[in-house]
């Protein structure tokens, strides 16, 4: 019996060993992955600078800039003239410093990457703003879209559905959509809805 259980003890401690070792690859393999976060993250705490700092997750600056890089990177191309404009609009926009724009759009770009749906930049933005406010944003995502001199489908589908979810009319919309384009000396093209 004696030697049995040596055996069986024996057979348990190493199994405890190999499977120690598994996890414990496993666990550096998972801080390999958060390394650089917590790099990041580390980084911020020294110097001050963590961009989601000065935008809470209901900013409605932030709800706006997250739409606006939405919109730019919906056909997959985003440009210098997009980039531009998205910086020069926000900036005009909310009275920004070229530094706070530039955290601004940083995490507002977080944001996008990370969001699943429209609905939680729009619901921030239809609780903490007038229509004639959210009429302006509909108009700098309109500005953003013509920036490239091209409207793409999926750009116009897209201010179609965040115009529905800020409670903002298909004519409204199609306004704004006639001010831009004659703006930029561009047709505003046909639409059916």
């Amino acid at each position: 019996m004696d030697n049995r259980a040596t055996i069986s003890d024996a057979a348990r401690q190493q199994t405890a060993r190999t499977a120690g070792t598994v996890w414990l690859r496993a666990r550096t393999g998972a801080r390999r992955a958060h390394v650089s976060g917590l790099e990041e993250l580390l980084k911020n705490a020294v110097t001050g600078e963590d961009d989601t700092l000065k935008f809470a997750e209901d900013d409605h600056r932030l709800a706006a800039a997250a739409l606006l890089v939405h919109i730019i990177s919906v056909d997959g191309v985003v440009d210098d003239a997009e980039r531009a404009a998205l910086s020069d609009v926000l900036k005009h926009h909310y009275q920004l410093t070229p530094e706070m724009t530039a955290d601004l759009i940083k995490a507002a770009t977080r944001r996008d990457n990370e969001a699943v749906d429209l609905y939680g930049f729009t619901s921030v933005l239809k609780r903490s703003l007038d229509i004639d406010e959210r009429l302006k944003i509909l108009e700098m995502m309109w500005q953003l879209v013509y920036a490239d001199g091209i409207v793409h489908e999926f750009e116009d589908n897209t201010i179609w559905r965040v115009a529905e979810l800020l409670g903002i009319s298909s004519r409204d919309r199609l306004a704004l959509r006639r001010k831009v384009a004659g703006d930029t000396d561009q047709d505003g093209g046909d639409e059916l809805s």
